[in-house]
């Protein structure tokens, strides 16, 4: 849980501060008083293998998710890049930091994210003036600073995570889709292109709430929008609209949906997330994870780190399980079940320290993603891997102001490296 102080739009200029996930360490925010959870509140961990299954094409109620703008699968990673305007090797992301962090340390990311929240008061078009001027804001901050900027739309948690009473409630759902569409006109207005993951965790939940799993069993209200007319009301309905919407009003808007690996097998989450549009996206949200592990591992961890059995930290020689290669072949698994031959972007990805001692201190757990992923990067481009964004999952987490400089340092080792190569 985080919660943010309200401050005017004017201070927000002055700070230069950019949050995902709640905030992490190292700065304020410009938000009224929120209680946001960073994704991931799932039943079991990630990075768990996976079987391996069919080609999981089935899935209905595809609907017209085409338009002018996204790419609709099919788009190598190295193309995605290109229209990012970026150079042609993975990219590297921060979330949760603030830009002056960023300076002071001669950390220059490719992409940072920021969390878009709530649903009616309080939510993100409210935290400035006039409504949505907040994605504004940070968007042309995140520009100036070389970056694309990235959104995390996480609206559907209004109700509390898990609570999906919302989504066949005509009052909630014609709040939550002029929001929708509020963030698509703005980005529609800016220069270049955004990045937009939708709606984390909230697919685990459908599928885990929908008869057989199926999301287009589940009601929703979806086709009373006009870029949706003719799509069934549906949790399926429901994520195609989200694709469909972009298309019409932001062609410059790429999207990706993030699968939750509790909800099956890699062939099953493919299968589950067909129905939902998520193959007609632009790319792959991988969550790798969203906590330390040092901070599971402790014999007292705050509320954010509980409720997950281990082991957590992840063996770098990827002999023991749970491991990056593991991880690796099942989003591997996944991406062939979903089909359409989507790129990845790794998100909220982990900033702890190694270390071979368990656990450690608030906001210095330990955890080794950030060594791993930026030393053996090529491995991810290898595995059409177009991005990996960095951030704190929570606020007791490791973060670039409690890192020691990690990040700064293998980051920029990294692309002195020349950057991994994209496939």
């Amino acid at each position: 849980m985080f919660v943010f102080s309200q401050r005017p739009l004017a201070a927000l200029l002055a700070s230069l501060t950019l949050f995902g996930c709640g905030g992490g360490s190292g700065g304020g925010q410009s938000l009224p008083p929120l209680s946001l959870q960073g994704g991931g509140g799932t039943p079991s961990g990630s990075g768990s293998g996976g079987s391996q299954g069919t080609d999981g094409q089935s899935g209905s109620g595809q609907g017209d998710t085409g338009g002018t703008g996204g790419s609709g699968g099919n788009v190598p990673s190295a193309a995605l890049v290109a229209r990012l305007g970026k150079p042609a090797r993975v990219l590297i992301g921060l979330g949760s930091s603030p830009i002056d962090q960023m300076k002071s340390q001669d950390i220059h990311p490719d992409i940072v994210d920021t969390y878009l929240v709530g649903v009616g008061t309080g939510a993100w078009p409210t935290w400035n003036s006039p409504d949505g001027a907040y994605l504004t804001y940070t968007a042309q901050a995140i520009q100036a600073y070389g970056a694309i900027p990235m959104y995390t739309l996480y609206q559907m948690t209004a109700n509390g995570e898990g609570n999906l009473s919302g989504i066949n409630d005509t009052a909630f759902m014609n709040k939550y889709w002029a929001q929708v569409r509020l963030m698509y006109q703005l980005i529609a207005d800016l220069r270049g292109p955004v990045l937009i993951n939708l709606e984390p965790d909230f697919w685990g939940f459908v599928a885990s709430q929908a008869p057989d799993r199926d999301a287009t069993r589940m009601p929703a209200v979806v086709n009373n929008q006009p870029e949706c007319a003719g799509l069934p009301n549906t949790a399926g309905g429901l994520g195609q609209c989200l694709v469909q919407m972009g298309r019409r009003i932001a062609p410059k808007a790429l999207v990706g949906f993030p699968p939750a690996f509790w909800s099956g097998t890699p062939a099953e989450i493919g299968a589950q997330m067909r129905a939902v549009g998520a193959h007609q996206a632009d790319f792959i949200v991988a969550q790798t994870s969203d906590r330390d592990a040092g901070c599971r591992e402790v014999a007292s961890p705050p509320d954010e780190c509980k409720g997950r059995s281990g082991p957590f930290y992840w063996d770098a020689s990827n002999k023991t399980s749970p491991n990056f290669h593991e991880s690796q072949s099942q989003l591997s698994d996944y991406r062939a079940a979903l089909g359409n031959g989507l790129p990845i972007l790794w998100w909220q990805t982990p900033m702890g320290v190694p270390s071979d001692t368990p656990g450690g201190t608030d906001q210095h757990y330990r955890d080794n993603h950030v060594d791993y992923m930026l030393r053996n990067t090529q491995e991810y481009g290898d595995t059409h891997t177009f991005a990996i964004v960095f951030s704190p999952g929570g606020s007791h987490q490791t973060s670039i102001g409690t890192d020691g400089g990690q990040f700064a340092r293998l980051s920029g080792q990294y692309l002195a490296r020349g950057g991994a190569a994209l496939k």
